[in-house]
């Protein structure tokens, strides 16, 4: 029996992809590799997994139906889904709208149909967000939260993705578990967060923009414990009436940004030039992660400080640009 990974050329995805081939799993990966961000990182993250055993990748549009089911063939041996693609960022949805109906709506609702026609499934795991929380601040966010006033349409797909899995698992008893990732980083992650951001500038002597003049605090989830989260959950499908849960998948802890900086000029050898500027349009203050349901039903234990993973994402950041 096999795994399909959506998303498998993105940074959760590959990681993912990586780690279940690593226990002796067959994967399938299917990617659209679209230029969201630069391509050419997705397919060297691809090229890792391309020589592994008991890989198969699949170019395909998940909101293309019939390219979708081309890509995959026959599908009988599949029992388990790992649905992560997805149009990420707060920002872009505010200058491509479209693109996030597609893939997080309309995306999601070809995944839960394909979903339906596995013979053997056994659970389905896919993709939700922190930014389900909106503007809320009570904190730690819990998932027994109220999450019905979005504050970007990023956050409004990641929602809807949630109601519509309810949805398909009481109307015909999928088992489903929607995972609120809270900001994730480490080696391979994506250009157009933080992070990299900030990386790329100050190793070029550029300023960085530093939003809300810093006062924003985020629970930064190393790739690591990310992966450790999907798989316990992968490994323990949904029960119930309806068989259908969600959990948050964060550090615990919430940091401040300007900590974040600090970290990054030690580990860096280099001071950042910080330009101050005002809130984004859609973005939250503050995010902090209740993670007591994850541990109790999932195993799930965060092992990775942003103290050790910071100088983790740098050394690889100066590796794969050789800088």
């Amino acid at each position: 029996m096999s795994v399909v990974v959506t998303g498998a050329a993105g940074f959760i995805g590959f990681h993912v992809a990586g780690a279940l081939l690593a226990r002796g799993e067959e994967v399938v990966g299917i990617d659209n590799l679209n230029n969201y961000y630069d391509p050419a990182l997705k397919r060297a993250r691809l090229e890792r997994l391309a020589g592994r055993r008991g890989f198969r990748f699949v170019q395909a549009n998940i909101a293309d139906r019939a390219g979708l089911d081309a890509g995959l063939g026959d599908v009988a041996g599949i029992d388990r889904v790992v649905h992560l693609a997805a149009q990420a960022g707060v920002r872009y949805s505010l200058q491509n709208p479209y693109a996030y109906v597609e893939s997080n709506l309309v995306g999601h609702t070809v995944m839960l149909e394909l979903a339906r026609r596995l013979p053997r499934l056994r659970h389905m795991v896919y993709a939700s967000s922190s930014s389900v929380y909106g503007g809320n601040t009570k904190l730690p966010f819990s998932v027994d939260d109220r999450v019905d006033r979005p504050i970007s349409l990023y956050a409004a797909t990641k929602k809807a993705n949630e109601l519509e899995s309810h949805a398909y698992a009481h109307l015909f008893g999928l088992p489903l578990t929607g995972l609120r990732f809270f900001t994730v980083y480490g080696p391979w992650g994506r250009p157009d967060m933080a992070m990299w951001l900030f990386t790329k500038a100050i190793l070029a002597g550029q300023p960085i923009e530093v939003f809300n003049r810093g006062d924003m605090r985020r629970d930064f989830t190393f790739i690591d414990d990310i992966v450790a989260g999907v798989l316990g959950a992968l490994d323990r499908p949904a029960a119930g009436t309806p068989p259908h849960r969600v959990y948050n998948i964060g550090n615990h802890r919430s940091e401040p940004l300007l900590k974040l900086i600090e970290l990054l000029e030690a580990a860096l050898g280099r001071k950042a030039e910080r330009r101050l500027e005002p809130m984004q349009p859609g973005d939250v203050k503050e995010t902090y992660a209740d993670i007591e349901d994850t541990r109790r039903d999932l195993g799930f234990e965060p092992r990775t400080t942003i103290e050790q993973g910071v100088p983790r994402f740098v050394a690889w950041y100066r590796d794969f640009h050789k800088v």
